[in-house]
């Protein structure tokens, strides 16, 4: 299926700066915008990528974008990191988020000091009154207990989304109760995917984002294409009505409300 009548969507993480994009962005977004995407929110796995992020939000009008530090670079945490994420945030009224961030600890074992470089991060995007883009793989009750701890000593919930939410019912009401958004991406659409599905089928219709995190994992029937792009948002949003009973359309509109809100983006 593809859409004949285009409807607004929000694809809230990508990473369009990446070389795969490079030889024909253009194109890319012609794509996008034909599929009814109307804005998009590019994510930061390293402070390094800001000029490149800064400059293509200043091409694209649709794009917004966040800073941060992911966990599977917490190795290249220090003072000067974290004060050059707080000066970018604070630079550019682009920037709605601090992220991604979070703990991964599929492909890392150093336990303790993601957690400092996620809770450090946590501070920034408190300070300066940001939602926070969350990276969590092999890690949700780590994830659970960060943000716990954090809510207990600062007297408030941080608040932000759970991107390329894989988690099962069970993890994903953690966060739903923890105040966050869930976001979905391609993986929802894979044929093995019951778990995410199951997650995906009980998420609050307030809390609800679509997400590519393009140009990795192109969702059905886009999979065998090496790059995903952000136009294929169109096919997260419509396994998410297949699988909550809901119109498409119902999909586009709560879900672009909820982009909205979440980092105060205007349409």
């Amino acid at each position: 299926m593809t859409p004949e009548q285009p409807m607004q969507l929000i694809d809230t993480h990508v990473h369009l700066n990446f070389d795969l994009f490079q030889p024909d962005l253009a194109t890319v977004r012609s794509h996008w915008r034909k599929s009814g995407v109307v804005r998009l929110v590019h994510s930061c796995v390293h402070p390094e990528e800001f000029a490149s992020i800064q400059a293509l939000a200043q091409e694209i009008t649709e794009l917004s974008f966040a800073v941060g530090l992911h966990p599977l670079d917490a190795a290249k945490w220090n003072h000067e990191t974290a004060e050059k994420i707080k000066t970018l945030a604070s630079s550019d009224a682009k920037v709605v988020a601090i992220g991604e961030m979070g703990l991964d600890f599929y492909k890392a074992q150093d336990y303790d000091h993601q957690h400092i470089v996620f809770e450090s991060q946590l501070a920034i995007a408190s300070e300066l009154n940001l939602p926070v883009i969350i990276h969590c793989r092999d890690a949700a009750p780590q994830v659970r207990t960060v943000l716990q701890r954090w809510q207990e000593s600062q007297g408030e919930k941080a608040r932000g989304v759970m991107h390329c939410w894989g988690g099962t019912p069970e993890e994903t009401q953690w966060f739903l109760d923890l105040g966050f958004y869930i976001s979905f991406s391609g993986t929802v659409t894979f044929k093995n995917a019951q778990t995410i599905q199951a997650s995906a089928a009980i998420v609050n219709s307030d809390r609800l984002l679509i997400e590519t995190d393009c140009p990795f994992l192109a969702p059905v029937p886009k999979r065998g294409e090496k790059r995903n792009e952000p136009a294929y948002v169109f096919y997260v949003a419509e396994k998410l009505a297949q699988l909550r009973g809901e119109t498409i359309e119902a999909i586009a509109h709560q879900t672009t409300q909820n982009a909205c809100k979440l980092f105060g983006l205007a349409l």
